[in-house]
């Protein structure tokens, strides 16, 4: 793992600024294997939540290439879907997942919320009986342009939510975001809702793993930091938890 330019700590947050994205990806990737490898060591199994997103794309490609991870025995959950969304349209993250972790990690299982379910309720409780099953060792998430973790956006985050998985609206400025990805012909096509992990269930892991490169997280970051902890922008929530290293490059923390 590479040295960062710059830590220093919010709270109980733990932050690391990096000079370049090799350095930057090459670390996250490095965490992530250590904490997975040290649960199967010390339990011989490990189970992590992941993200998706373009904040996520090289850290994924960084740690499939890394090696040093016995798949097989890790269990894997994913954070949100769109509502209403099959598993084969472009934006599914179930997609994403498939494709970019699934075929290449090949882990022992790779649970995925389906969007598409007759009955979402009976979705969600599905997926909570099953992330509550085992600890989970590590979440790698990252930080939307409106401060949500997951599908967490600020009018519906609540850090002391019983549930661990729901379904939310979403808000305008996410699906905004959604849309810029590419994945959506234009905002009317992004779907208005999701299911999602909710706050509780994300920050219960062992071990949480932010990742938010790149000049568009400028401003949530600094908001993030340096504002009250609050729903108003859900990631500040990270500000209380230690297990929590949140990693930044020279642009997303250009304005702190």
């Amino acid at each position: 793992m590479a040295a960062p330019v710059k830590t220093f700590s919010v709270d109980a947050l733990q932050v690391a600024v990096f000079g370049s994205a090799e350095d930057f990806f090459t670390t996250a990737a490095g965490h992530a294997r250590q904490q997975l490898a040290t649960a199967i060591a010390e339990r011989g199994a490990a189970a992590a939540i992941l993200a998706t997103g373009n904040s996520q794309l090289q850290f994924l490609d960084t740690l499939a290439r890394l090696g040093g991870v016995d798949w097989p025995r890790v269990t894997l959950f994913h954070m949100d879907e769109y509502l209403g969304l099959g598993a084969e349209h472009p934006a599914s993250f179930i997609r994403y997942m498939r494709e970019r972790v699934e075929s290449r990690m090949k882990p022992g299982k790779f649970h995925f919320l389906r969007g598409d379910t007759p009955d979402a309720d009976a979705e969600c409780r599905r997926y909570e009986t099953l992330l509550r099953a085992q600890p989970i060792d590590l979440c790698c998430l990252g930080v939307g342009e409106n401060g949500h973790l997951a599908f967490n956006d600020p009018p519906v985050a609540d850090f002391h939510d019983p549930r661990w998985v729901k379904v939310v609206p979403l808000d305008e400025t996410n699906r905004k975001q959604q849309a810029g990805y590419g994945h959506f012909k234009s905002l009317d096509d992004v779907p208005r809702a999701g299911i999602t992990l909710t706050i509780p269930a994300l920050v219960a892991a062992r071990k949480v793993l932010c990742l938010a490169p790149g000049k568009s997280k400028a401003a949530i970051i600094r908001r993030m930091l340096r504002e009250p902890v609050g729903t108003a922008c859900p990631a500040s929530v990270l500000r209380q938890q230690p297990q929590a290293l949140l990693l930044l490059d020279g642009e997303s923390a250009s304005l702190l």
